[in-house]
Formats: C-alpha cells, structure tokens, sequence
C-alpha cells in the first residue's frame, strides 16, 4: 500500500491544489492520499482566510481521502519546525510517500536534504546580526550544494527533505512541477491557477469575486463570496494594540519566542503605530525577518507562552477533520497502529488540560471574529 501524504495550509483551497492532488492520486492509485492540514493560522503568522472546516471540506471533495488539522504548536513554526512536525505526524499514521509542489521538481530533494542534514550544527549557528537567519541559511545551502535555492517552494520542499532525513527518511519524496501562477504572483485574469495570496488579496480589498468559481471549486467559491468577513491583521490589530498595552513587560517576555528585549520595542514602537503594517515596519531589523514577526505578533495576541507550547508538544495529537470512503475504510483497518493519538470529537477534557488544549483555546478569537462554533459539536465532516 502506498500511503501518499500531503502537507497543507490550503488558505484558500484552489485549482493549483486540486492539481497536486490529482498528481498525488496517480501514486497512490486505489490507495488513500492523507492531507494535514493548518487549522485556522497559519504558518506566516496570521488567520486563515476561512474556516478549517470549509478549507477541509473543498480539499475532501478534490480527491484527498483523510484530512487532519496540524497542531497549532507545529503550524505556527518556522519552515524547519513546521516540516518536522508534520513529517513526523504523517509517519506516525503510516504515510509512506510525501507529495509536495515546487518550482523545479528536477531538483533532487532527498539529496539535497541529506546533504544540509549532515552539515555540523556549529556551521549553523549564524552570528551574523546583520543579516536575517533565513538569509545567512539560505547562503549556507547555495555554498553547500552548490545550487541557490531561494524560491519559496523550493524552499520549503528543502525543509521537508531535511527533517525527513533527521527522522530516518520514513517518506519517499515526490516533488511536482507548480503550474499557473507563483507562490506570490498578483492576479492574473487570464490564468486558471491563481496565487492563494492573490485570492486573498481580493477578498481583503473588496473586488469582484464572480470570477472565484474558476479558480477553485464551485462550492468554496461559493461560500467564500458570501463570507462577510475576511480575517486579516487590520481587523486584529486593535486587539494586539490592546493586548500589547494592557500586559506589563514581565507579561510580555513570557510569550513564546520573546527575545532579545523585543517585548520593550514591541511595548515602545505600538502606541506610534497606526495600523499593523506600520507596527511591523517599526519593529523590523536586519535581525528578524517579517514572518517571524507576524509569528510572534500572533503568539502575542493569542496569549502563546512558552509553557503552553511545551505543553502542546508533550500532549500532542491529531484532530480529524473529514474523511471519504476510502479514508474511512483505512481508518477503520490501522487505526490501532497508528503512533498518535486520532480525535474526532473534542470534548471538555482534552479542551481543558489535554492534547488539543491549546488548539480550543486559540480557535476561540476565530470564533469570535467569524462567528462560527470551530470545535464543540463539529463532526468529522464525510463525502
């Protein structure tokens, strides 16, 4: 059996997706494809656009077979932590390929992993304050392999490669041509496959979404045009404002990944700042880059400590999202062999003092924002 996974955030769902799964389908033929998915933030460090539910629910209906939702204690790392957590979870379900877009699938991914895998740590710890940490890797791998690798794709299939090796290389990789529009590109009206930045551009300023319906599934594009509310740091920001304002220093060194007297320059530069774009640009040095600042602002905002990570991470398990008949039937005959814990149905203790603790309680400013139950009462949703 050749079990395919797929790595996701899906924020949103679209064509581009459904062409990986349809890629993913012709390895695992008659076999199940596995989907985890980030639940509603994501890695950059902000909202997802729309629900978990919604995402797991169009990714379901395009072919994937499972959809689990990423512990909100791996989905909001950076790519080298991301890409462990979530090899490491599929494995523990008995994936045995990973499936995963980039720019240039010739590259030799397990290859390259390896060879980054094996550099000593010391030439890794980076004293080069001027630079960002990812630039000063980023240098180290062109020197390495002797091939720059800095397309955001590529990138992250390299962070996949790295801690699959650093697990045993327990997935085969399968790297796939992107198609349509990069990672990043604007919109492009004539193109199939857009962007999902460049969807969610269009949502967060206002402009015509009759055109959704070709870019991704009918359904979502659907539910997307009716939303009435898009989440984005603009509408966050005054929440941050306040948090920032209303916690003492003390408070504020205590959230997760608060370093380096970045609590005083948060506290200093928030009253000058007029909306979070301006905030970030004030906080911003050669040291850190924008997405580990939005990670932070997030960690800040939803009151993310270093106890509560640590917590997570001892406890963690899976939440099922949805399944097909050929998921169902899968769980049904390994369930038992799976290393993870499955929940379907989260109840008051493993929202209390148990494995999907912190998932609850940040979903709960999603919930308020969207208006919209994320955890009590939802089902696994099945098609």
């Amino acid at each position: 059996m050749s079990v395919v996974g797929i790595i996701s955030e899906f924020n949103p769902f679209h064509s581009g997706h459904e062409f990986l799964l349809n890629q993913a389908r012709l390895i695992a033929k008659n076999d199940p494809i596995v989907v985890i998915m980030s639940g509603n933030y994501v890695q950059r460090g902000e909202m997802a656009i729309m629900s978990k539910w919604e995402r797991a629910k169009a990714a379901l209906q395009s072919g994937a077979d499972l959809v689990f939702e990423t512990p909100f204690s791996t989905a909001i790392e950076p790519a080298d932590l991301f890409s462990l957590g979530n090899i490491e979870q599929l494995s523990k379900l008995g994936v045995t390929d990973l499936v995963f877009g980039v720019e240039d699938a010739n590259l030799n991914f397990a290859y390259l992993g390896s060879k980054i895998a094996e550099i000593p740590q010391n030439h890794m710890d980076f004293k080069d304050y001027s630079q960002t940490y990812s630039t000063q890797y980023n240098q180290m791998v062109a020197r390495e392999v002797g091939h720059e690798i800095n397309q955001p794709n590529a990138i992250l299939g390299l962070a996949y490669a790295v801690a699959n090796h650093n697990l045993g290389s327990p997935l085969k990789l399968h790297s796939i041509n992107r198609i349509g529009a990069g990672h990043d590109d604007l919109l492009q009206r004539s193109g199939v496959v857009q962007s999902a930045s460049a969807i969610r551009n269009l949502l967060l300023h206002g402009e015509d979404t009759s055109n959704l319906k070709y870019w991704m599934p009918k359904a979502e594009a659907a539910v997307l045009s009716k939303q009435k509310v898009y989440p984005n740091w603009n509408l966050l920001y005054p929440f941050l404002k306040y948090r920032i304002e209303s916690s003492s220093v003390e408070e504020l060194r205590q959230i997760y990944q608060m370093s380096e007297g970045l609590e005083y320059k948060m506290k200093q530069e928030i009253h000058l700042s007029r909306d979070f774009t301006e905030f970030l640009r004030r906080i911003k040095s050669k040291r850190y880059t924008y997405s580990r600042l939005r990670r932070l602002s997030l960690y800040t905002l939803l009151n993310v400590t270093q106890d509560d990570m640590i917590a997570s991470f001892n406890h963690e398990s899976l939440m099922l999202l949805g399944f097909s008949k050929i998921g169902r039937k899968f769980l049904k005959d390994n369930r038992k062999n799976f290393q993870t814990e499955i929940i379907s149905k989260v109840d008051k203790r493993s929202a209390k003092d148990g494995s999907l603790a912190l998932q609850v309680r940040t979903d709960r400013l999603f919930e308020q924002i969207m208006g919209v139950d994320q955890n009590f009462g939802r089902r696994p949703i099945e098609v």
